[in-house]
Parts: C-alpha cells; sequence; structure tokens
C-alpha cells in the first residue's frame, strides 16, 4: 500500500469577523515572506562568491519578527511556518538551477495561505469547518470526503471578486496496480479545439475566453473611466473579476470532463511534450494558446491516469509528427495554412488527425522499449 493525495475545494462563507482575520493573514504571510526574502537576498548579495560560508548562513524564521511585530501573533503561527516552508522550496528550485530568484510578493499576487493539522485543529463538522484562529466557518460542501482519506493541511484563498474557497489537502493509502496496456490513444494539440485524437474525434473546446471578449472590453472600458479606488470603481472592477472567474471555471470544468473521458476509456494516452509558453511567443497566438488551457489539460490528465494505474505517455516535441505520413512514413515540409496531408502513396488526411496517428504509433514504440 502507497500514500496517496488528493485535494478538494469547497467555498467558503466566512462572517465579517472571520473575514478580517483571514484577509489579516493573507498580509501577514506576505509580509513574513518579503521580510525574510529581503534578508536572504542581502546575504545572498554579499557572500554569493563564498559558497560554503553561504551554506553556514542561520536563515530568518518567522519567530525572530514576533518579537518587533507583534501584531504578527494575531494570526495562525503555522500559516507563518508554511510561508518560510514556502521561500526555502523557491531557493532550492533556484540554486538546483529549476526556477528564477525568488521574487518580493505584492497585493496582486495570489491572497492565500496553508495551516496544517495539529491535535484536531481542523474539523470538518455539520456545514462548518473548524480552522486556527478562526474556529467554525461555514462551509459548502458539494461532495463528501471519502472516510479513509485523512485530512492533512488546508489553503485558504479569495478570487478577486472577493469569493473565500478552501482546498483540503487529504492522504489515503491504495495500492495502485499497473494495468496491462491495451487501448492507446494519441493527441495532437490543436490551437482552435484543444486536440484532434488518433481515433479522428475534436475535443471541440468551445473557446471560453474568446466567447466573452466583447462583454469583458466593454467592462474594462466602464472599469477604466472610473476614478481608481472609488466606491463605483470597486463595483466595476469585481463585475470584471466575475465575468474572468466564470471564464476560468467554464474551462476547468470542461477540462475536467474530457481528461476523465480519456482517463476511462484508454489505458495510456499519448502527447507532444510541448513548451507552451515558447509556442505562444514563437507563433504569436497568445490568446488561443491561453484560452485552451493545455497545460492544466494534461496535469488532469495525468493525475487521473495515474489514480487507475495507467500511463501518460510524452513524446519528443521535435518528434515529426506533422511532416510525417501515417501510411508510408514519408516526410514532406507541412506549411501552417495546408491544412491537409497529401502524400504520394495515396494518403488525404487532415493534417491534425495524421499527426495524431503518428503521436499514437511513436507511444506504442516507447512503451514496447521500455
Amino acid at each position: 500500500m502507497s500514500k496517496q493525495n488528493r485535494a478538494y475545494k469547497f467555498r467558503l462563507y466566512p462572517t465579517e469577523e472571520q473575514a478580517v482575520v483571514i484577509r489579516k493573514t493573507f498580509g501577514c504571510v506576505r509580509f513574513v515572506y518579503n521580510k525574510m526574502l529581503a534578508e536572504r537576498k542581502e546575504t545572498y548579495e554579499s557572500l554569493k562568491d563564498d559558497k560554503t560560508a553561504l551554506k553556514k548562513v542561520k536563515l530568518p524564521t518567522p519567530a525572530k519578527y514576533k518579537k518587533e511585530y507583534e501584531w504578527l501573533k494575531e494570526v495562525d503561527s503555522l500559516a507563518l511556518a508554511n510561508a518560510q516552508l514556502n521561500l526555502d522550496k523557491a531557493y532550492k528550485a533556484f540554486f538546483k538551477g529549476n526556477a528564477k530568484f525568488p521574487k518580493f510578493k505584492s497585493k496582486r499576487h495570489k491572497q492565500s495561505y496553508t495551516t496544517n493539522v495539529v491535535n484536531g485543529n481542523i474539523q470538518l463538522l455539520d456545514g462548518h469547518i473548524k480552522l486556527p484562529k478562526l474556529k467554525m466557518v461555514k462551509i459548502k460542501q458539494h461532495r463528501a470526503i471519502p472516510s479513509e482519506c485523512v485530512i492533512k493541511s488546508c489553503t485558504l484563498s479569495i478570487t478577486a471578486s472577493g469569493k473565500y474557497y478552501i482546498s483540503i489537502l487529504t492522504e489515503y493509502e491504495k495500492e495502485i496496480e499497473n494495468k496491462d496496456i491495451e487501448k492507446v490513444v494519441g493527441l495532437d494539440f490543436a490551437m482552435n479545439g484543444l486536440f484532434v485524437d488518433s481515433e479522428g474525434e475534436k475535443a471541440n473546446y468551445p473557446n471560453f475566453y474568446r466567447q466573452m471578449l466583447d462583454k469583458l472590453a466593454v467592462e474594462q472600458r466602464k472599469l477604466s473611466r472610473k476614478k481608481k479606488g472609488s466606491s463605483n470603481w470597486d463595483k466595476q472592477r469585481i463585475r470584471v473579476a466575475k465575468i474572468q472567474e466564470k471564464v476560468a471555471n467554464q474551462r476547468k470544468n470542461f477540462l475536467h470532463h474530457k481528461s476523465k473521458a480519456l482517463a476511462t476509456n484508454y489505458d495510456a494516452v499519448v502527447i507532444e511534450d510541448l513548451d507552451m509558453k515558447e509556442m505562444s511567443q514563437a507563433l504569436k497566438f497568445g490568446k488561443s494558446v491561453a484560452d485552451n488551457g493545455w497545460g492544466m489539460f494534461t496535469s488532469f490528465l495525468a493525475y487521473k491516469l495515474k489514480e487507475q494505474g495507467k500511463q501518460l505517455i510524452k513524446i519528443d516535441k521535435w518528434f515529426p509528427s506533422t511532416k510525417t505520413c501515417s501510411s508510408c512514413g514519408n516526410t514532406q515540409p507541412m506549411p501552417m495554412n495546408v491544412r491537409t496531408y497529401v502524400c504520394s502513396c495515396g494518403l488525404n488526411l487532415d493534417r491534425d488527425y495524421n499527426s495524431a496517428l503518428n503521436i499514437k504509433k511513436e507511444g506504442i514504440r516507447l512503451l514496447a522499449n521500455a
């Protein structure tokens, strides 16, 4: 039996007093993170040429600041401790060369904090959740958490429109047996529609963002005409935020349904290992790439397959899936404006369908070699 994690996200309805404490905690977590980062940055700049001395430096902790800033004692100490852990993680990623140097957090960053379960301080009780410093907070629990799942931590967040959410991280034990791979499908990323699979089916992603563009533009123009910081400006800001949140929720819902269907029907899914940021910059398709959420889709697909002992296979992004004939294997140039693959062997196929067939073949080859 191995330990697995699963998160459950629910809407919170705090009282005004509880909301004040939550927002104060967001601010304290941000303050502590920035103070620790400033000290580390100063130390790094002064000792970056002496790596031995740099490793011996005693790093600051949230407890250090509580003596000087007593108001930090008013919020959950575990939230402040998690700010330190997050900074430690960011620093390690930087020194390993996997990320850039950590940046300071501003109020425009996602407002959130994480707290951990210690001695029953977090409990779900009849439409409410008990949380440190907040006591009982009303929660809209739209689905039950299985009894075998043990709560490990909770992350509270607020959206731009002022809605509060809680993400409950749970741990459970499950023996995941690797499935025999019988049914394999290849997916070719499509700028318009998300993907085409090797069965010839299209995802038909509705482009929720583009559907809302006109309405969003109208509301954003209204916002730009109002005095920043005024009551009317704040009301209009919330209207804009609600439209953006609706688009994000529609996208997430669609991607969950598509990834679940694939994980249910196939034992292995083969995709190209694409760098979406690089692609959107190179091809100047920023809105299209951001709209369809390919990165989010593949992460959903990965964990849904893993939970069932199935596999997500990623093939090299330089594999010539578009240029190769899926029937005879010949290659030929395929400019973006050519939408049908026509080969001398007689093949005449939609270019994305042809590419999906090649991706599936390459995935099966990699599985056989493995």
